[in-house]
């Protein structure tokens, strides 16, 4: 049954991507024009993630970071992030936005709407703890179960054990259900964390507001 489901997953990837880019083009072009005229660099911004059975292919993102931005660091972890985020791209960053382009990675098929956020290459403490639970034996998602429950606060064996949950009880209606979320998510711009948690607590500190 689950794996009839994945035909009908896919299915539905393919049709809603092609959907979303016929729709959103002019969004596409108006970004495109916006972060070129913010700030020198490309448009798009590549980065090397690990999908399904631990293959590694590149994600795509609209950029929001300078070009001087340390490589293949995840942008919780920098110490002040704030330096390195572009005017647009703090708007695409909190709007969430900049995963647009991921569409193109769901119809080449590195990806699918649902599932687990693709890890960094080099998050081996994420990518081990998913393999106990084996939330790396399927196709990483735009969103997923543990970015409606969470996102980017969660410590790494939380993240891991609800891509676990997601990976026994996936199905339409979850897939539906993880849809649904992230939209209220985006909307009340929950779990998004742009520096790291001892960066914040020291910014608390300076600055009470």
């Amino acid at each position: 049954m689950l794996y009839l489901y994945l035909y009908i997953k896919r299915f539905f990837d393919v049709f809603l991507s092609l959907a979303a880019l016929l729709v959103l083009w002019p969004v596409f072009v108006i970004i495109a024009v916006s972060i070129k005229l913010d700030s020198s660099g490309p448009v798009l911004f590549r980065q090397k993630r690990v999908g399904k059975d631990k293959n590694h292919f590149y994600i795509l993102k609209f950029r929001t970071m300078r070009t001087d931005t340390p490589k293949d660091m995840p942008t919780h972890l920098l110490e002040d992030p704030d330096i390195f985020v572009t005017k647009t791209g703090s708007f695409l960053r909190s709007t969430s936005l900049d995963e647009l382009p991921q569409i193109f990675n769901i119809l080449k098929g590195d990806m699918s709407i649902i599932g687990p956020r693709p890890a960094l290459w080099n998050q081996y403490d994420l990518i081990d703890e998913r393999d106990k639970y084996g939330a790396n034996d399927i196709l990483p998602g735009l969103t997923g179960w543990a970015q409606i429950n969470g996102r980017d606060e969660l410590p790494i064996d939380v993240k891991a054990r609800l891509d676990g949950e997601y990976v026994k009880k996936m199905s339409f209606f979850f897939d539906v259900k993880c849809f649904l979320g992230t939209i209220f998510t985006v909307i009340k711009k929950e779990g998004i964390a742009q520096g790291s948690a001892e960066n914040k607590k020291g910014k608390k500190k300076e600055d009470p507001k």
